[in-house]
């Protein structure tokens, strides 16, 4: 059984892999599972191990000799299931599974292979399938993700590739903010600023538009903090305010606002401030949606709202939900994507609104009227856009 468990894995250990998956783990606090995919390096097929452990995610190339050994000794001694995809060298197995009992029996399941892959996508590292390449990129030197060099560090895999992520939710909007003289932007709650920074970069930088941003949040030390990097970088259009999302009064027109992970209603406030600029995009990840949670009452729903985490998660998906809804009202297309994959973070919800101009239907608004009165629901975000009626 060891020598066809080595044969497989070698077999499927070519550029035809999609991925292999190590999990049912003995051990959590080594790792909790191993992803394994092909990349092409300089020409060189190597194999990339993305080994999760707690909330950390380490990267590791490695030749196929040595991926091969690392697979069976880890199957040997920590994982009790291996799951692979893609086409063996022969061309027969198209996927499978390697289970291992606690006992030691091997379990071995294949499936035929079907139409072989295109991958073309190899002949390019990584990193080129991002926006932000592997190069020296200053806001990410300055703020701990790479090094001088260039090399993104291990321990900010997961930031770089939020970052790109969210980089690719700016460039499928960027023809709404083009034509403009100066985009004007708005980032409440920017925290750190690690996506204010990757945003200015991205827009100014690559995509040659003026732009003035500005951050803003309630710690004073991560302001200054900020605006130092800004200054010392050369981003002259980029600023960091201390303040309020509701209070804040200081801009009449606005292009693009940002609200990521503002804490329950606060969202509300940034999505209605955006709203009112008429602004032509509005980003949103909202955060701790608690107000509906206190809210919601419905008989029929009663058997499954009665579990506390069941209606927590309910009440979050419906604030972010009716949000959409109204939006829509306000004349915005609107869509809800993820953000990052789920083991990254729970709050991977985006709320993405562009300006069209179109209000929906009235038979939708009463539609809308009556699930908020069947779950008795009274949103801050419908209080706050009813007064711009007045």
């Amino acid at each position: 059984m060891e020598d066809k468990r080595r044969k497989i894995v070698g077999q499927m250990l070519n550029g035809d892999l999609e991925q292999m998956i190590l999990s049912n783990s003995k051990d959590t606090a080594r790792a909790s599972k191993v992803k394994i995919r092909p990349v092409l390096i300089k020409n060189e097929l190597l194999f990339q191990e993305t080994l999760y452990r707690g909330t950390q995610v380490f990267h590791e190339n490695f030749s196929k000799d040595q991926m091969e050994e690392r697979i069976l000794s880890n199957m040997e001694q920590l994982f009790g299931q291996a799951q692979f995809k893609g086409r063996s060298e022969d061309g027969l197995i198209g996927e499978g599974t390697i289970l291992v009992s606690k006992k030691g029996t091997v379990t071995i399941k294949t499936k035929k292979a079907t139409e072989k892959k295109d991958n073309s996508e190899l002949t390019h590292n990584r990193t080129k399938q991002y926006i932000l390449q592997d190069a020296p990129i200053d806001f990410l030197v300055g703020l701990g993700v790479m090094t001088p060099e260039g090399m993104v560090k291990k321990e900010r895999y997961d930031k770089f590739r939020q970052i790109n992520r969210y980089l690719e939710f700016i460039q499928d909007v960027i023809k709404e903010l083009q034509g403009e003289e100066t985009v004007r932007i708005i980032d409440f709650g920017c925290g750190k600023s690690y996506l204010t920074f990757a945003m200015y970069y991205y827009l100014h930088e690559m995509q040659h538009l003026n732009v003035d941003i500005t951050g803003l949040d309630l710690k004073k030390d991560v302001i200054e903090h900020c605006n130092a990097l800004a200054e010392k970088l050369g981003y002259t259009g980029l600023k960091f305010e201390q303040g309020d999302i509701a209070k804040y009064n200081g801009a009449t027109k606005v292009d693009l606002v940002v609200s990521l992970h503002a804490c329950d209603t606060a969202t509300d406030f940034a999505i209605s401030k955006a709203v009112g600029w008429d602004a032509k995009v509005i980003l949103a990840v909202p955060c701790c949606q608690h107000e509906l949670n206190r809210q919601i009452k419905n008989d029929t729903l009663q058997p499954i709202l009665k579990y506390g985490v069941i209606k927590e998660r309910i009440a979050a998906l419906m604030t972010d939900a009716l949000r959409a809804e109204l939006l829509e009202e306000q004349g915005y297309k609107v869509q809800i994507l993820e953000f990052i994959d789920m083991e990254h973070t729970p709050k991977n919800l985006l709320i993405r609104a562009v300006k069209s101009g179109g209000m929906k239907p009235k038979g939708n608004k009463d539609r809308l009227e009556h699930c908020l009165e069947e779950l008795h629901l009274d949103p801050t975000l419908q209080k706050l856009f009813a007064k711009f009626k007045g």
